[in-house]
């Protein structure tokens, strides 16, 4: 497995995997589904800004992705960001997480941020059980924080020094 700099011309392959992740699943809020071009065009915005957007592959096929932004806007949050990483489901459960993980923190320290946080969503046990396998730390849960399938749905926040 490799983990590197996702390409632009890969947004297709990403969003094959995680579109299904939105339309059929509560491990996010957002009801949006990915459109290739407008991911294309967000990863190489994020990879302009300094932040990563890294993939995992095994020489063809695209396993996952990770990424980090700003938590809050305004420069009293410079330093601490936010991260979305979303695995082909085949992937689940092969260290891929782990991996893409371990890369997105180390370019996350290297460029001077002090703190990475996750948003779960409460219906997610495994997405928390990952993060704190991976030295994530229970901060809170905000009740009913987002809406999906005509129900609320509590997010779930975790907090790793970095």
């Amino acid at each position: 497995m490799i983990i590197r700099d996702a390409r632009a011309d890969e947004a297709a392959q990403i969003v094959a995997y995680w579109n299904p992740q939105i339309r059929d699943t509560t491990v996010t809020f957002t009801t949006q589904e990915k459109d290739p071009d407008q991911l294309a065009r967000d990863i190489d915005m994020r990879q302009a800004e300094g932040k990563a957007f890294l993939v995992a592959c095994d020489g063809v096929k695209i396993l996952g992705h990770a990424t980090y932004f700003q938590f809050r806007s305004g420069p009293g949050y410079g330093h601490t960001m936010e991260h979305t990483v979303i695995l082909d489901p085949d992937a689940w459960g092969c260290g891929v997480g782990r991996a893409l993980m371990d890369a997105l923190e180390d370019h996350a320290r290297h460029a001077g941020h002090h703190s990475m946080i996750a948003g779960i969503s409460g219906d997610n046990s495994g997405g928390a059980a990952f993060h704190d396998r991976i030295g994530y730390r229970y901060v809170a849960t905000l009740p009913e924080a987002g809406f999906k399938f005509g129900r609320w749905i509590d997010l779930v926040v975790m907090q790793k020094l970095l």
